[in-house]
């Protein structure tokens, strides 16, 4: 089952005996498709998505749940289900939306229960989630998200790159969640040192590894992050193997840059980047993503790092300019 964003909730769609896979963009890659259907003035991430859904690009799905986390995923909702009903001879698969908000009140709780329970519900169709199963699902990614964990504090010991982070943590999104353990587990048991200018990554998510690369190659080494593909991913767990429980964890799940606040937004990065030791502070902000900008004032005063806000780069690209400013903040030859 495919499903799009941090926001939907993967061990529904374990209980419900279905393999979650995150669906992810491809940089550089055609996306006539999706630039049709979406145009071209929508974040390239969902227009790379939907064109990989039309062309049937991740094999056969059964279904597409999509969260409503940032306002290119609500577009590609809504195209996907426009083209649902006019162009039935698409075969595309059943579609959801799964609506989690982040306000930290005990309404906003009971609004995400009740969105996790609907989606539950429908889940059903493919095999009735009991407790039982929500339980044992819930603690399989608990499972997974502590082994994560213990590869993030590998990365703070300068034992393991950034990009071989970023590389495991995607491929977990796209194995069964005891497979993906089992790989977490293996990595663990194969550190390597690594060294280079400590650089904490703000601003837009990153579903490849390219922008990665490219830093690492020149001197820099991503020793954390604050987007939804790294350490936001699995930091929190539940409190309890409980539909509640996972509600909570969902609602408390962040802050991204597309739904938190800017004061909340600055302190957690300024958190994190003192727990990797970071030295400076880049801010990458994707074409036709807005947000991480305005986030990137109150980030730099509160990290007090040296840093660097290079807007409107290409999906999966760090442009020359940018990267050459990037230089004096890192003191990299």
């Amino acid at each position: 089952m495919g499903y799009v964003g941090a926001d939907v909730p993967v061990e529904l769609i374990t209980a419900a005996g279905l393999r979650p896979l995150r669906l992810t963009g491809k940089p550089g890659a055609d996306s006539t498709l999706g630039d049709r259907y979406l145009g071209r003035g929508v974040d390239p991430v969902a227009r790379s998505i939907l064109t990989r859904i039309l062309t049937d690009d991740y094999g056969p799905l059964e279904a597409i749940v999509v969260s409503r986390d940032c306002e290119a995923s609500l577009r590609l909702f809504y195209a996907l289900r426009e083209l649902h009903r006019i162009e039935p001879a698409l075969g595309l698969p059943p579609l959801r939306l799964v609506d989690v908000l982040h306000l930290p009140h005990h309404t906003t709780t009971r609004y995400v229960h009740a969105k996790i329970a609907q989606l539950r519900e429908w889940l059903g169709r493919w095999r009735p989630i009991g407790d039982d199963d929500l339980a044992a699902a819930i603690t399989a990614h608990d499972t997974l998200r502590r082994s994560l964990g213990r590869l993030a504090a590998l990365r703070r010991a300068n034992r393991l790159s950034g990009t071989r982070f970023l590389e495991t943590v995607a491929a977990t999104t796209a194995v069964p969640v005891a497979e993906a353990t089992a790989l977490v587990d293996g990595v663990l048991a194969d550190p390597r040192a690594v060294e280079g200018v400590r650089l904490f990554l703000t601003g837009s998510s990153h579903d490849t590894p390219n922008v990665y690369e490219t830093l690492e190659r020149n001197g820099f080494l991503v020793a954390g992050e604050d987007h939804d593909w790294g350490e936001l991913l699995f930091a929190r767990i539940c409190a309890a193997p409980t539909e509640l429980a996972l509600a909570e964890r969902y609602q408390h799940n962040g802050p991204a840059a597309p739904r938190a606040s800017i004061r909340h937004r600055a302190a957690h990065t300024a958190a994190a980047a003192r727990a990797c030791r970071a030295e400076v502070l880049f801010s990458y902000a994707r074409v036709h993503d807005d947000a991480p900008p305005w986030d990137f004032p109150e980030q730099r005063a509160a990290t007090g790092l040296p840093a660097v806000l290079a807007e409107r780069q290409p999906y999966g690209e760090l442009t020359a300019e940018a990267l050459a400013a990037l230089v004096p903040a890192g003191a990299v030859a």
